[in-house]
């Protein structure tokens, strides 16, 4: 058995070959499978290609596409939030000219790293925390940083309980209730 695994513009070029020698879609989706198994390019995907190859594009390279995520660096995300730390994800997605889910996920590791400075921070201000490795209690709210992956699973390798916040419910905030 080999171990070749084709990539997707190897295997449009084989269509191309079978579009060339006037083989239907679905007859080289049926080799394409037989061939390659659960590598092969799925029916729908051969059908595509073969409409394209009918309307003499045989340019076999992913086009470039307007929804293409823009590359940014972390810095000038830093300086945005130095400058104002009360802008909202879009206006800083607008700002940067990205989708409000990348600067989510960006500013979700910059609470990471505050609640990384902060573990440092009780262990060198509070020894017997650290001694006695007293559990930390934190509430946050559910906002996109304080949920985001990364946060959790630091917050899971430290090992504080997290209190749940009930979403949506200003009426019935912790902070009513004497927990401060």
């Amino acid at each position: 058995m080999s171990i070749f695994v084709p990539n997707k513009v190897y295997l449009r070029g084989i269509l191309l070959h079978y579009f060339i020698q006037q083989k239907s879609a679905a007859e080289a989706h049926s080799i394409l499978v037989q061939t390659y198994d659960n590598n092969a390019l799925s029916d729908t995907t051969c059908r595509d290609w073969f409409r394209r190859f009918k309307n003499n594009d045989f340019e076999l390279e992913d086009k470039e596409r307007s929804g293409a995520p823009k590359k940014f660096e972390d810095k000038e995300l830093e300086q945005l939030l130095d400058e104002d730390s009360s802008q909202t994800l879009s206006e800083l997605g607008k700002i940067l000219q990205v989708d409000e889910s990348t600067v989510s996920n960006i500013t979700g590791d910059r609470y990471r790293l505050q609640l990384m400075r902060l573990s440092r921070a009780l262990k060198e201000k509070r020894p017997l925390y650290a001694q006695r490795h007293d559990k930390v209690i934190l509430f946050h709210d559910n906002a996109r940083p304080h949920v985001a992956k990364p946060v959790k699973t630091y917050l899971e390798t430290l090992k504080w309980e997290v209190l749940p916040h009930p979403p949506y419910s200003p009426d019935i905030a912790p902070s009513d209730f004497h927990l401060f």
